[in-house]
């Protein structure tokens, strides 16, 4: 984290302390609230916030990639505002899984969670193109309020996730722009060696010239699904935590 502190859109460490019993880290304090809260609470949402929004997930990737660190959990959890302020930056956290890497390093630790998992990782050799994935699953949920790869267990959804169909034409998809399905495509191509890296997506049109992703209102059926989607991963932390 002190070799990240430098990126505006990372959660600052303030520092470590350790007493007999435990090590306390202290943070930056996020009051701002998780990503998806802010966009249910504002209710105004279009395919240009939702494309400043992923901008901002992938610089960070391509941040922590330049500097050889692999997220490894990215999540819409784990994107927190920094204040409650209209223009507060968005900043990542929770780096209890990273790791850093050289070039050409594979990893075998089954990590992360279940809907934003690679398909390499699960096949237990991946690098950091796995990132890129899983801020593709973002960019998919932020345009249609549900995961690409869900299931009612997570055994299926691991499956879903290897084998499962990319669905970019049941509604709301027909209303999306041709270029934001062009992006989730190219985040979403389960050889890594195929995948566009983080660099690739910051230069995609759709997100590099503001004219491409249209301002008009989603589909609020999409906002619905978002705030249900998030109530329920609220619920099964809850149930995890009794």
């Amino acid at each position: 984290m002190h070799h990240l502190s430098e990126h505006p859109n990372v959660v600052r460490i303030r520092g470590a302390y350790e007493d007999a019993l435990f090590v306390h880290l202290v943070m930056e304090l996020c009051a701002g609230g998780e990503l998806f809260d802010r966009i249910v609470a504002k209710g105004h949402y279009s395919e240009r916030a939702a494309a400043q929004l992923i901008r901002t997930i992938v610089g960070v990737v391509e941040g922590c990639h330049s500097l050889g660190v692999m997220h490894r959990d990215l999540k819409p959890e784990n994107f927190l505002f920094a204040s409650t302020a209209e223009d507060a930056p968005l900043k990542a956290t929770d780096f209890g899984l990273s790791v850093f890497y050289k070039p050409g390093d594979k990893f075998a630790d089954v990590v992360g969670s279940p809907y934003y998992v690679a398909p390499e990782v699960l096949l237990k050799c991946y690098g950091p193109e796995a990132d890129v994935w899983s801020a593709g699953v973002i960019l998919y949920i932020l345009l249609c309020g549900v995961p690409p790869f869900w299931a009612e267990s997570e055994t299926g959804i691991f499956k879903q996730v290897l084998r499962g169909k990319l669905d970019l034409e049941t509604e709301p998809w027909p209303s999306i722009s041709d270029s934001a399905k062009d992006l989730v495509r190219k985040m979403l191509i389960r050889d890594p060696t195929k995948r566009e890296t983080a660099h690739e997506v910051l230069c995609h049109p759709w997100i590099v010239d503001d004219s491409v992703a249209p301002d008009k209102p989603i589909d609020s059926a999409v906002l619905s699904r978002l705030k249900h989607f998030s109530a329920m991963n609220k619920l099964k932390k809850m149930k995890l935590r009794f």
